[in-house]
């Protein structure tokens, strides 16, 4: 099985690239929809942002604005959220993985992929970049958009030089969806031989 796995800044259309190479939802992996399957329906977790976030977090299921309230009030807490949330996502990636070794490929879209060094030597790297302004445009039109997270969330990420020095592909993303998809076929046919 091959792992494709989608990289680039927020906001570059990692999640719209990763559904352009498979058309089967079931071979894509979406860390930020896990994300919030955990928050909607995982109580472990709850107790835990609750024990740690006692200020924050005050009922099942956990509330995103909660969660920003928290690292508004203290960028630390940022810290803390993915110290008790990502070992789960990691459940879920593996337990992802297990089901489908024995596909041709797998998408990843896993945004702090790199940082977290989850990728290993074998796997398809593919960098999505985009111009900058059109980079905020997009962020701005997302739902909840708060700057000050963005910006917190930004720092963890490695750079986007280092990104792509990591990448075995760079996809220009214009967000026209008709050159998009053609690329997107493009850059599977040429993976999956």
């Amino acid at each position: 099985m091959i792992k494709i796995c989608v990289v680039g800044e927020i906001g570059s259309g990692k999640t719209y690239i990763s559904k352009l190479f498979s058309p089967k939802k079931n071979l894509i992996f979406n860390a930020d929809i896990e994300v919030n399957k955990i928050y909607k329906r995982h109580r472990p977790t709850f107790a835990k942002l609750k024990k740690n976030l006692p200020l924050f977090i005050r009922s099942f299921p956990v509330k995103k604005s909660e969660l920003y309230d928290s690292i508004c009030f203290n960028k630390n807490n940022l810290k803390k959220i993915i110290k008790i949330v990502h070992p789960e996502v990691r459940k879920k990636m593996n337990s992802f993985l297990k089901k489908n070794n024995k596909q041709k490929f797998v998408i990843l879209d896993v945004p702090l992929l790199l940082e977290n060094k989850l990728n290993k030597p074998e796997d398809v790297i593919i960098y999505i970049d985009a111009k900058k302004n059109i980079l905020q445009k997009f962020i701005k039109q997302r739902p909840g958009h708060n700057p000050k997270i963005i910006k917190l969330l930004k720092e963890l990420q490695i750079t986007p030089k280092k990104k792509k020095f990591l990448s075995d592909i760079i996809i220009n993303n214009n967000f026209n969806p008709k050159k998009m998809r053609l690329r997107a076929k493009e850059l599977i046919d040429s993976i999956i031989i």
